[in-house]
C-alpha cells in the first residue's frame, strides 16, 4: 500500500512516498479501515520538520478518516462500509489520560494515517457525524476536539458567554462555530482584514486586526465594557499570553492550546493571580469526549471550514501551504 514517510534528518524535502506491507485481516476486537482523508495540524508540521523528534521512516499524520473494510471477531460497534474517524489518543478512552498516552500519538510516537489502509483496535476510531464527508470527518480528531474540550469540557461555556479566538486556523474556526452554536459572543483576532471578514461571515461579533492594534488585549477588554472575556482560545503561547490575560475577566478561563508565538517567555503572573484567572493547558481530548462532540455537532449542524485539498503524494506542498499562513480553516489530504 502507498504511504508517506519521514526520513531523518526530518524536513519537508525528506518526506517520501513509499510502499508499506498490507496490514492484513483484523483480529478480535479490530477493524480494517480504508483511509480516505487526513488533515494538517501544527503538531504534524512539528513532526515532519523535526521540531518533534520521531523515528526514521515514521508514517506521519494524527488525523485519519475512511470506511471500514472488515471487522474482527467480537466487533459490534462498527460494520463494514461504515465511515469512521481516528482518535488522537488511541488509549485514552475516558477520564484522566494515562501516562503513556503522549507516547502513542499516531504520526508521532507510532505510525499515523498518511497511508491507504490500517488495521487497529476499534477504540482507535469513532463514528462520524451524519452527513459528513471523509474530508470533513478528518478535521475532527485534533482541531475539532481541541476546540470542543477547551470551551465545553474545560470551559463549561454557557449562553451569553464572551469568547476570544486567536487567528483563523482550524482550532480557532471550530471554536468560533461551537461558541456561536451555544449562544456566545465571539471576538476574533487576525492580522488579515480579509480573514476577519470571513470570521464575521461565520458569526464573529467583533473583529480586531492585531497588526493594526498591537494592544489587542485592551481592545477586547473595551469591547466587553471593561468586564473582560469569559474564555480565550490561546493558540499563540508565550508571545500572546499577556494580551490574553489583559483581555480576560476576573475568574475567567484561558485555554492554553498552542505555541505559535513562542514556546517560552516572560508572563505577567501577578495579573494572572490578581484576576484569579484559570489558565488551563490542554492537548486534544479523550475518545468519550470525541463521541460527545459528535453528538453536539449533529444537534447543531456545524460543518468544518475546509481550505485547500492535496493528494497524499503532495503532502510536502500541503505543509508548505500551511507554513505560508495563507490558509483559512483546515487543509485536507485526500488518500
Amino acid at each position: 500500500m502507498k504511504s508517506m514517510h519521514v526520513r531523518l534528518p526530518a524536513s519537508l524535502d525528506s518526506l517520501s512516498l513509499g510502499d508499506s506491507a498490507d496490514p492484513g485481516v483484523p483480529g478480535p476486537g479490530e477493524v480494517r479501515v480504508r483511509l480516505r482523508a487526513s488533515s494538517l495540524n501544527y503538531h504534524d508540521y512539528a513532526v515532519v520538520t523535526g521540531m518533534i523528534p520521531c523515528a526514521d521512516g515514521r508514517i506521519p499524520m494524527s488525523d485519519g478518516a475512511g470506511e471500514v473494510e472488515a471487522v474482527g471477531e467480537g466487533v459490534t460497534e462498527f460494520a463494514v462500509g461504515q465511515s469512521v474517524v481516528s482518535t488522537f489518543f488511541p488509549y485514552w478512552l475516558d477520564g484522566t489520560p494515562p501516562l503513556s498516552a503522549f507516547t502513542q500519538v499516531p504520526g508521532d510516537g507510532i505510525d499515523g494515517y498518511a497511508r491507504e489502509t490500517i488495521v487497529a483496535p476499534t477504540s482507535w476510531f469513532t463514528r462520524v457525524p451524519a452527513g459528513y464527508s471523509h474530508a470533513e470527518a478528518a478535521t475532527l480528531t485534533c482541531a475539532g476536539l481541541t476546540a470542543w474540550r477547551a470551551l465545553v469540557v474545560d470551559g463549561q461555556i454557557r449562553a451569553g458567554s464572551t469568547v476570544l479566538v486567536q487567528g483563523t486556523g482550524g482550532v480557532s474556526v471550530f471554536a468560533l462555530q461551537f461558541a456561536k452554536a451555544m449562544g456566545a459572543t465571539v471576538i476574533a483576532t487576525s492580522s488579515s482584514d480579509a480573514k476577519l471578514e470571513r470570521m464575521k461571515a461565520l458569526g464573529a461579533d467583533h473583529l480586531i486586526n492585531y497588526r493594526e492594534t498591537p494592544a489587542w488585549g485592551a481592545a477586547a477588554l473595551a469591547l466587553t465594557g471593561g468586564r473582560g472575556v469569559d474564555h480565550v482560545i490561546e493558540v499563540g503561547g508565550a508571545g500572546t499570553l499577556d494580551q490574553s490575560t489583559i483581555a480576560t475577566r476576573i475568574g475567567g478561563h484561558i485555554a492554553l492550546i498552542g505555541v505559535l508565538a513562542g514556546f517560552a517567555g516572560p508572563v505577567m503572573t501577578a495579573m494572572l493571580m490578581a484576576r484569579q484567572i484559570r489558565l488551563q493547558g490542554l492537548t486534544v481530548g479523550s475518545r468519550q469526549q470525541q463521541l460527545e462532540m459528535i453528538t453536539g455537532i449533529e444537534a447543531t449542524g456545524i460543518k468544518p471550514v475546509l481550505d485547500k485539498s492535496f493528494a497524499l503524494e503532495d503532502l510536502a506542498n500541503a505543509f508548505r501551504h500551511q507554513a505560508s499562513g495563507a490558509h483559512f480553516g483546515k487543509i485536507v489530504v485526500e488518500i
